[in-house]
């Protein structure tokens, strides 16, 4: 698939109030907004971070490409180093951002790994996902893949900060999801995958082969489901601010 990213190895003790000050662009995923990063946001400035969490232009159906084009305008001319974190579905535009940006990590938490060319309407049947799912349900007696958000999405979030979220639930669409994914090789960046152990919708075997597979490295792991920057802030907040400190040789 290309080069391959620079991986800085797999599990990790991550310390606070180590790393050098960064500019953290958060991307979300699928029918979410920036707010879903609103804690985690509190968590980094307080530990020393800028954070730039836009909405993605969705209500007006644009493309992965027209995607990127608002991180980046939302981002201008960083002061600092940058950290791009794409969340879910936002990963098929977190490399298109750290290509264009002076990124120093890119971070996919929960994220789908696209791979070079391929269409992101592809990946699912190209990465056995549907399998995945139905040999999870099985084990688990049906959690993951459950179609009430509740049960597989927001289990381990509080009550009223996930009916807030599905409040906050936006509907639109990205066009050209059918065609080609718009690189031809992985971004020149090192890159981590922040893995979801108790995730209902990426089942964790599951997303542990795709980005051992398309990556090349081996994930670090939190104990949470899909929607960790809202049941677990704190702790990825620190697990960013680690990957900040490797880069800076702290």
């Amino acid at each position: 698939m290309g080069a391959r990213p620079r991986c800085l190895g797999g599990r990790a003790d991550f310390g606070c109030q180590g790393a050098l000050a960064t500019t953290f662009v958060l991307i979300h995923g699928a029918g979410d907004s920036g707010w879903y990063w609103h804690l985690v946001e509190e968590e980094l400035r307080t530990l020393g971070h800028d954070t730039v969490a836009p909405d993605l232009p969705v209500e007006r159906s644009p493309t992965l490409g027209e995607c990127a084009d608002a991180v980046v305008q939302a981002v201008g001319n960083p002061s600092a180093p940058v950290a791009v974190v794409a969340q879910s579905f936002g990963s098929f535009v977190g490399p298109l951002v750290a290509e264009r940006l002076p990124t120093q990590v890119l971070v996919l938490v929960a994220g789908m790994v696209p791979a070079p060319g391929e269409p992101p309407d592809a990946w699912w049947e190209n990465t056995g996902y549907a399998e995945a799912v139905r040999e999870q349900a099985a084990v688990d007696g049906g959690l993951t893949g459950d179609k009430d958000p509740f049960i597989s999405f927001f289990h381990d979030v509080p009550r009223p900060l996930a009916e807030e979220a599905m409040r906050r639930e936006r509907h639109g669409s990205i066009v050209g999801l059918d065609a080609p994914w718009p690189m031809d090789a992985w971004p020149a960046v090192t890159t981590r995958f922040v893995l979801c152990s108790e995730d209902r919708f990426f089942p964790p075997a599951f997303s542990r082969r795709v980005v051992a597979e398309r990556l090349g490295i081996v994930a670090d792991e939190i104990e949470s489901g899909h929607c960790v920057a809202l049941s677990r802030p704190a702790e990825l907040a620190v697990m960013l601010d680690g990957y900040v400190a490797d880069r800076s040789g702290r």
